[in-house]
């Protein structure tokens, strides 16, 4: 074996230099880990890519963050079927920051601002075509700058879930006389449960993960929910019967949390909220489009649609809004705006 002598200059040269290499690698180690932003989202539904809002919704997102040029810094990690717990805790979780990204609809965030609300007054909203209409005219900015400021999360983009709510039954309902007794599921939501409870209805309370058992059980009798998520979540098999109400056509937020805003690099915050806003485009487009095709599908599986008395549940429902800007004045201006937009 041939030695090769080192002199001592060259020996110290030279771990002098893997000194400054062990010296700097961390930071250079660090730079390269930086360069990828990793970032959670969470959905309730499942994972399904037709019929789920949220995985729909992320599909966008991962297509437009990679048409601005991010695809290799900004890597977004989906958890649907409440994969990070139930709604009420994740967002909770995304006000903390824990959760960077959160997809479902408006009313999950008025437990933390209760002006969030206004969108889930029942029939303020006559069709998702007027919501639009209403959010285009400013009925969105004073929600999304008190849950900014109430609870550090950002809208960075609205979109439908993808059918009004209406309500699946046990039994057929056609007027809110049907709606007696019966215990109906709603979101945690105070404003939902109390629409529900003016159609006439039972209204329960309950985590979205707990409703398939609870109606399997017996201790539900039914929900209120659009098509698409009652196709994708197999509600259908516990009950039979679909009215018509569609008493709420509520938007579908995405939820991103001032923590994780403020630290992102400030070069790639246009690039993200650009392809974050695309993505509610496409999403609301699609659920548009899917909205009728589940209907028919849950009718193949069983599912009887009742034409209920709609404009009987309309009149119950309406002293609902004037209660709740009575309680909370600053939702007036939302609720006129909204108003003015009814054809």
């Amino acid at each position: 074996m041939k030695t090769r002598s080192v002199s001592r200059r060259a020996f110290l040269k030279s771990s002098k230099a893997a000194a400054a290499w062990v010296a700097l690698s961390p930071a250079i180690i660090g730079r390269a880990q930086a360069a990828t932003l990793k970032l959670k989202c969470s959905s309730s539904l499942p994972n399904d890519p037709k019929y789920a809002n949220g995985r729909v919704y992320y599909d966008n997102l991962v297509k437009y963050l990679k048409a601005n040029g991010l695809g290799e810094q900004i890597e977004v990690a989906f958890f649907p079927d409440n994969q990070l717990g139930q709604e009420i805790d994740v967002i909770n979780s995304v006000k903390l920051g824990v959760i960077d990204l959160m997809v479902s609809g408006s009313s999950i965030s008025a437990n933390l601002v209760p002006l969030v609300g206004t969108f889930d007054l029942g029939y303020l909203f006559s069709s998702f075509q007027q919501q639009t209409r209403a959010f285009d005219a400013g009925a969105s900015r004073p929600i999304e700058e008190a849950l900014l400021k109430g609870a550090n999360i950002r809208i960075v983009s609205w979109a439908y879930n993808f059918g009004a709510r209406s309500v699946l039954a046990k039994k057929p309902v056609k007027t809110p006389e049907d709606l007696a007794g019966l215990k109906i599921r709603t979101l945690p939501n105070p404003v939902i449960t109390e629409c529900l409870r003016l159609m006439g209805a039972a209204a329960t309370p309950l985590a979205f993960g707990e409703i398939y058992t609870a109606l399997q059980a017996g201790v539900l009798d039914g929900l209120e929910h659009d098509p698409p998520t009652i196709l994708a979540s197999k509600f259908y098999e516990t009950s039979k019967h679909y009215a018509l109400t569609q008493h709420i056509f509520s938007p579908l937020a995405t939820y991103f949390s001032d923590t994780t805003f403020n630290r992102m690099d400030p070069k790639l915050r246009e690039g993200f909220l650009d392809a974050a806003k695309k993505a509610g485009a496409d999403t609301r487009n699609h659920g548009l489009s899917v909205e009728k095709e589940a209907l028919a599908l849950i009718v193949e599986k069983g599912v009887t649609v009742v034409e209920c008395d709609k404009e009987a549940f309309r009149k119950r429902v309406l002293p609902q809004t004037d209660n709740f800007i009575k309680a909370r004045p600053e939702a007036k201006p939302v609720v006129d705006m909204i108003r003015a937009t009814q054809a």
